[in-house]
């Protein structure tokens, strides 16, 4: 086993960088140097397993070992996935079991040092050491990248993706969890849940008289797993249902707007999705 090494320095503050690795269409983007397509299946908690996986269902079963936000992030590779599935330990997968894959951020005067470490086998050697330059330069460019073009937010639940599906979708569940803090709240919800159809939720302060209406328009939707819908801004939500590790993992990835920050808008939705499991877990 030989330790390889990466190392990149990229304009920009290490809390973009950090979101320019772990949101899930940024990850989807710069890991394409690896394999077109590829995407990894997670909560990313510590602690926690993950799958990276090539669009045919195969790739590597791992374990998030640490996860220090805009500071570091190891994982513990396991074993291989076929067709989905994790396989067991064979006589080749030994030779690798418990390597690690450790990314590390560092900043000084808003320029961010990314350095990556890999533990890897003679024979990948070629392959990482021509794949990883081309993966840095890829976090670089969209880091470096003045437009955000997506902000994901995610939550676990301990519950069927059926239930997680319904007190997200039913009016009746939606007035309950609909707001980012306990000063407003949501008195009325609409919504027609079929491509074409569309929703409104009323969104209100309790003590001040300020109100407006979230709503927008369905274009996809696959029953307990994805719903795509547009703001009537025009900006695209991605909503994704993953029930993986006897959890459900719930994503919301979203196009920000450009009056509020990006870190305020992140923030907003997370409180919202961290009410919407308070609610379910009632």
């Amino acid at each position: 086993m030989k330790k390889l090494e990466f190392k990149i320095s990229i304009n920009a503050p290490k809390e973009k960088v950090w979101y320019s690795l772990w949101d899930d269409e940024n990850y989807e983007s710069w890991t394409k140097a690896f394999c077109d397509g590829s995407y990894a299946i997670s909560s990313w908690e510590e602690g926690s397993k993950i799958h990276f996986l090539s669009p045919s269902g195969d790739g590597m079963y791992s374990k998030i070992s640490e996860n220090k936000p805009f500071e570091s992030m190891v994982f513990a590779h396991i074993g291989n996935i076929n067709n989905l599935k994790e396989l067991p330990l064979d006589d080749e997968t030994k030779q690798w079991t418990g390597c690690e894959e450790r990314y590390t951020l560092t900043e000084e005067n808003i320029i961010t040092t990314l350095l990556v470490s890999v533990d890897s086998l003679e024979q990948y050697i070629d392959f990482f050491e021509d794949s990883f330059p081309k993966a840095l330069e890829n976090i670089k460019a969209i880091a470096e990248n003045p437009i955000v073009k997506s902000i994901a937010v995610r939550t676990t639940i301990d519950a069927s993706v059926e239930k997680v599906w319904d007190f997200f979708t039913k009016p009746e569940h939606i007035t309950k969890w609909n707001f980012a803090s306990d000063d407003w709240h949501c008195p009325k919800a609409e919504n027609n849940l079929q491509v074409g159809g569309t929703f409104k939720y009323a969104m209100a302060s309790k003590e001040e008289p300020i109100a407006f209406d979230f709503e927008g328009t369905y274009e996809a939707i696959e029953f307990h797993k994805k719903i795509i819908y547009k703001i009537a801004d025009g900006r695209k939500v991605i909503v994704k249902f993953v029930f993986f590790d006897a959890k459900v993992i719930l994503t919301e990835i979203f196009e920000p707007e450009n009056v509020h920050s990006h870190e305020l808008q992140r923030n907003g939705w997370q409180a919202i999705l961290d009410n919407f499991k308070k609610h379910i877990n009632q």
